[in-house]
């Protein structure tokens, strides 16, 4: 199965790089832009059927390695 991870900073944490790309598309003309935020995104593939395994692997993966989680959030999806 496919664990799909996308991690974010949280809302009440600064984002400067997020800050630099929102600048930087105003600049390029996207006037219309309110907020940028950056983020990452992790694909793992695992050799499990169990979807509730999956998640439960997903979600330590991501609390032990993948995501800090005083400063950022995470969302997990499971596909086949």
């Amino acid at each position: 199965m496919k664990i799909s991870a996308i991690v974010t900073l949280k809302n009440d944490v600064l984002d400067p790089q997020g800050k630099v790309v929102s600048q930087t598309l105003k600049n390029m003309g996207y006037k219309n832009i309110s907020q940028v935020r950056q983020g990452k995104y992790f694909e793992v593939h695992l050799d499990e059927k169990n979807p509730a395994k999956c998640k439960e692997v997903a979600e330590q993966m991501c609390k032990k390695l993948l995501s800090n989680t005083v400063i950022e959030e995470y969302k997990i999806s499971i596909s086949e």
